[in-house]
């Protein structure tokens, strides 16, 4: 297979990723903005090098006329997770999708029946519809599901893995299963405290948008209003800000956005 041919047959699974990047940072953006918290912390994608492939392909015996039916991880999407808890969650989310933007194929529960080296992460296989140039195409995809300290394993593993050629020590293997145990462990702590570690995060992310709204307001304040007056609302902001309460950059904020409708009358009348 040439090399142009392999360019041609990745441009939908560079596409699927993108898109699908989008989808699941969009909900992530979606629960912040509404100042709650989101079960995804950041989404990563990749489409395997043709190297990888044809290594894959020859190793489970597969033909090159058979490899987007045969190797479904060409196109891989990673949601990472603060808490295992949370992978739960994110399966659910994509289960509500299935049957509107992608159709679930099989799914693998690596958390709950975690592989002999210590992998543990979540894996669901979908068909993904692309819109290309030549039509529509469904393709193969995987979305591997995981906390950050799994994913920190697995990095760490994958890494390995290929530095060795599938032929690592096993005194390697060892230390890794009980790495994996120990990141493990820590999902389990966190999980202890994650009320307190949630509640924490929400308020920050309350306090960001408030004070992005505070930002906002001034500098609309600026532009159809009173520069003097604009000057003193700008020194009792930063008096706030220093001060952290939260309540009263509130009240703060709820003042400015009257007083803009005040300056939008004047002007308009």
């Amino acid at each position: 297979m040439e090399i142009q041919h392999w360019k041609k047959l990745l441009i939908p699974y560079e596409q699927a990723v993108e898109e699908l990047k989008v989808k699941f940072n969009s909900i992530a953006h979606e629960y912040r903005r509404l100042d709650q918290y989101s079960p995804i912390e950041f989404v990563t994608g990749r489409v395997k090098k043709i190297s990888s492939i044809l290594e894959k392909g020859k190793k489970k015996d597969i033909d090159l006329e058979q490899i987007e039916e045969k190797v479904e991880d060409i196109a891989g999407i990673r949601i990472m997770c603060q808490f295992v808890e949370d992978i739960d969650k994110v399966v659910m989310l994509v289960r509500e999708r299935d049957g509107k933007d992608l159709k679930i194929v099989r799914e693998r529960d690596y958390v709950a029946q975690t592989k002999p080296s210590g992998y543990r992460s979540y894996h669901i296989i979908i068909r993904y519809p692309v819109q290309t140039a030549f039509g529509e195409k469904e393709i193969l995809a995987e979305l591997q599901i995981r906390t950050l300290a799994m994913n920190f394993w697995a990095t760490i593993e994958h890494s390995l893995r290929y530095k060795y050629k599938h032929n690592m020590p096993d005194s390697i293997k060892q230390r890794l299963i009980v790495a994996a145990e120990a990141a493990f462990q820590l999902d389990r702590e966190m999980s202890k405290i994650r009320d307190e570690i949630m509640e924490a995060q929400e308020m920050f992310q309350i306090k960001s948008n408030v004070v992005a709204d505070i930002l906002k307001n001034i500098q609309n304040l600026y532009f159809i209003g009173n520069i003097k007056e604009v000057g003193d609302i700008q020194k009792r902001f930063m008096d706030l800000w220093e001060e952290g309460d939260l309540i009263k950059l509130k009240q703060f904020n709820e003042q400015l956005d009257i007083l803009a409708e005040l300056y939008q009358a004047q002007t308009l009348s």
